[in-house]
Order: C-alpha cells, then sequence, then structure tokens
C-alpha cells in the first residue's frame, strides 16, 4: 500500500521518520554505557603504547576500535578524588573531594577507620560529593538504569545516583571489590536484565586491578616469573594482564547479547603506578601521590562501533571531559558548570589551551578547604608540563618545566633555562585554580 492510501496520520509518522535529522526524537533508545577504569596503572603499561613488560591483548583490540587519546590526563593521582572527578566532571578542588579519607584520628591503625569522628569526617565528605552533579543521576533523566561495580567511596552506591550497586557503604567498595578478582556476575547479569527490560544502561565497572594485593593466578604469573628486577614487579605485570582478561570477558558479554554496536565503551585509569626497582612497594616519588605523568597520566579511549571513528589524536585531554561527552552522545542534560570538554569537537580540542590538575595529602587535612590538603598543581600546553609546589605538606621544591615530547620521563628540569615559559605557565594555571 503506497502513501497516497494510507491514513494520513501515519503517512506524515513515516515522513518523519524516514527524514528526521540525526539525534531527533524520533531515533531509538539511547546508547548503552559501559565506563572501565583501570585501578592503579601507568599509562606506559599498554601493549597497544609500546609496553614490552605487559601483555594487554583485549584492551589492545579496544584501542584499535576507539578514538585514542594516549595523553589522557586524570585530576589527581589518588583514586578518591581521581573517581569523583570522572562522575561529577569537575576538577578536584571543585568538587571538593581532595583525598582519600578525612582528617587524622588519634586513633591508629583499624581502629582509626573505625573512630566515630572518621566516621563523622566519611559522613561530612559525602553530603560535600553529594552538592556535585553526577553522571548517573543526569543519565536517569534520560531513562537509564545504572550500576556501580567496583572501587566507590562515598558511602553506598545511591550516593553516585546509581540505580543499582554492590557497594554498601565501605571506605573502599566493600562487596564491590570481588567484581573481576572473584566474578562478573553481578555485572553481565544487570547487562542481560537491562536488555531484557530495554533500557539504556550505564555501568561503572572499577575493579580493584591491578590494584594491590598483587595476587594474580599462577597460569599468569608464569608468563612473567624472572622477566622484571623484583618479584613485586612480576606481579604487578602478571596483575595487569589479568585486568585485561576481564575486560575481554565483559566485552564478549556484550558481544553474545548483541549489544556490541549498541554500547559506548570509555576505557582509562584512576591513577599510575610504578613498581619500585628494588623494595616491594610502589614508587610514590615518581607514579601514585606524584604530580609526575607516571602519577597522572592515562590512555583514554572512546569506542563506539559504527557511530565513533577509529583515529587516535594527540591532544592533551582530561578525565573531567568523559561526563560532557558521555552525556551529549546520550543525548541527556549537560550541566552548565562542568569543567570538561566534549571529546568528540575536534575544534574544542584544537582550542583548548591546557589541562591541569592537582595532588594532594592522602588524608584531608581540613573537609571544605581544598588548598589546606594541596601538594602540587601542575598544567599540560602542548608539549610543556610545569609543576607546581604548594609550598604546603611537605611540597617545597621550585617549580619544574619539562618538555615531554622530548622527555617523557620528566628527568630533565627546564625551569632555568626557560624562565619566562615558567612564569607564562604559571599565570595560566593560578586563573585556573580557584581552590581555597
Amino acid at each position: 500500500m503506497g502513501l497516497r492510501a494510507m491514513p494520513r496520520c501515519l503517512g506524515l509518522i513515516i515522513l518523519l521518520g524516514l527524514f528526521a535529522p540525526a539525534g531527533s526524537a524520533v531515533e531509538t533508545r539511547a546508547p548503552n554505557i559501559l565506563v572501565i577504569i583501570s585501578d592503579d596503572q601507568a599509562w606506559t603499561d599498554y601493549s597497544f603504547l609500546g609496553s614490552t613488560n605487559v601483555r594487554t591483548p583485549h584492551i589492545d583490540q579496544l584501542a584499535a576500535e576507539s578514538r585514542v587519546f594516549p595523553r589522557g590526563y586524570d585530576t589527581n593521582s589518588l583514586c578518591s578524588p581521581s573517581l569523583a572527578s570522572i562522575l561529577t566532571g569537575r576538577h578536584v578542588h571543585r568538587h571538593g573531594v581532595t583525598g582519600n579519607d578525612p582528617p587524622m584520628t588519634a586513633a591508629a591503625g583499624a581502629g582509626k577507620q573505625k573512630s566515630a569522628a572518621f566516621l563523622q569526617g566519611r559522613e561530612q565528605l559525602i553530603k560535600l560529593y553529594d552538592q556535585s552533579p553526577q553522571l548517573p543521576r543526569l543519565l536517569a533523566e534520560r531513562g537509564y538504569v545504572s550500576l556501580q561495580t567496583g572501587k566507590w567511596w562515598m558511602g553506598d552506591y545511591t550516593h553516585g545516583g546509581f540505580t543499582e550497586g554492590m557497594t554498601k557503604g565501605g571506605r573502599h567498595g566493600d562487596d564491590g571489590l570481588t567484581i573481576g578478582r572473584q566474578t562478573l556476575a553481578p555485572l553481565t547479569e544487570f547487562i542481560s536484565r537491562a536488555k531484557k527490560d530495554q533500557k539504556p544502561f550505564f555501568v561503572w565497572y572499577a575493579p580493584m586491578m591491578p590494584h594491590d594485593p598483587h595476587n594474580p593466578p599462577e597460569r599468569i604469573l608464569a608468563k612473567y616469573r624472572g622477566k622484571a628486577p623484583t618479584l613485586w614487579a612480576d606481579r604487578y605485570y602478571a596483575m595487569c594482564e589479568w585486568f585485561d582478561e576481564t575486560v575481554g570477558e565483559v566485552r564478549a558479554h556484550l558481544e553474545k547479547e548483541g549489544l556490541t554496536n549498541d554500547t559506548i565503551i570509555v576505557y582509562l585509569s584512576d591513577n599510575g603506578w610504578i613498581p619500585d626497582a628494588k623494595k616491594p612497594k610502589v614508587d610514590f616519588e615518581r607514579s601514585k601521590l606524584s604530580p609526575f605523568d607516571g602519577g597522572v597520566r592515562s590512555p583514554l579511549l572512546v569506542s563506539w562501533p559504527g557511530h565513533i571513528k577509529p583515529i587516535t589524536l594527540d591532544y592533551a585531554v582530561s578525565a573531567v571531559d568523559i561526563m560532557p561527552t558521555l552525556l551529549k552522545l546520550a543525548g541527556a542534560r549537560i550541566p552548565a558548570d562542568g569543567d570538561g570538554i566534549d571529546l568528540m569537537d575536534e575544534e574544542a580540542l584544537r582550542r583548548r589551551p591546557f589541562v591541569a590538575g592537582q595532588n594532594s595529602t592522602h588524608d584531608i587535612i581540613e573537609i571544605g578547604k581544598p588548598a589546606s590538603s594541596l601538594r602540587y598543581r601542575w598544567l599540560v600546553a602542548g608539549d610543556l608540563k610545569l609543576i607546581v609546589s604548594s609550598g604546603l605538606n611537605g611540597a617545597t621544591e621550585p617549580p619544574r618545566l619539562f618538555d615531554l615530547r622530548a622527555d617523557a620521563a620528566e628527568l630533565h628540569d627546564l625551569a632555568g633555562a626557560r624562565p619566562a615559559e615558567v612564569k607564562r605557565l604559571t599565570a595560566l594555571l593560578d586563573g585556573w585554580w580557584d581552590g581555597r
């Protein structure tokens, strides 16, 4: 039957469907979203970026299908502040979660985390976090269901705006930390159920991997044993491959459910990790807790088969860019006061003058006063990186300047030879920072 024989209203509906522009309300439901976050993994430890220490075949394959930003940056080299920035689209001094724990108490060890003062401090910190917009809540306005798994610091999962979750309120993530290491069932079952219910979903997959304890299966550790200077490093590299294996399992489930082309995947690490070459510990001077790229840099991948063209781009980008990017792709409301830009917007990427971040104390000095916990601020503009000490909390070094193109390991300080660049970049950094 042709259009002339159809009822007028039905013909109009068909025409609207044929000629509606992309992104219009006539389109099918919003894409699913999966955010994958590695925990304590250096930006160098991926085989698709040239690592000879570790194998990451599943993340390599994801990268081959993604818009890849090898120069991605976290907002902090400490997990709780870093994760909070991903979900709020705000820098650390704006969302206020400047450390992992509230101010130190007189209690010691495990007793500290059970003390009334500690628990009250956590409640205060969670209330502060609740004042920021959160990605799952904004997606819920678009009809999304959401699931929290893995690392989570802000009380139970509902404080993140998730409709479902594994964490009941423990400091690190309690039951959520079984994901990846022990099971993927809560995640795969949620995805299958959302498909059955015809609901777009948002999944937060943030397993405590390769984070210590570094206890990989022997079948994986056997590939690495004796290849690094220490068994400690062998175990860390094996953990990277174990985590990568779980990424492959999650993606295989999407494929099994026929959801691969309907699902956006974002990947990054929360902060870096470099094994100490001589001792069984992390190199805190150059990675976790530090302002160096070993602590704050991470590849950032965005994949949506059939919709986002695979390409590698050299722009420096930030974890705060994830929120506006996903909200726009989902057709959801984007807060006007966010700190990020749309990673699909080539012009915005080209025009951005710099990305910046900060490093702060593990235990917050004073909740609600970001400057009290500050150690370093840093800025990346083109190939140059400036690190400025706060003068507080043991950070008293003079400004340092590095050319990341020529000196990716940040071993040659150029501040003394290029004072004009230090002055120019410091002015940009001061204009960005509004912590008090």
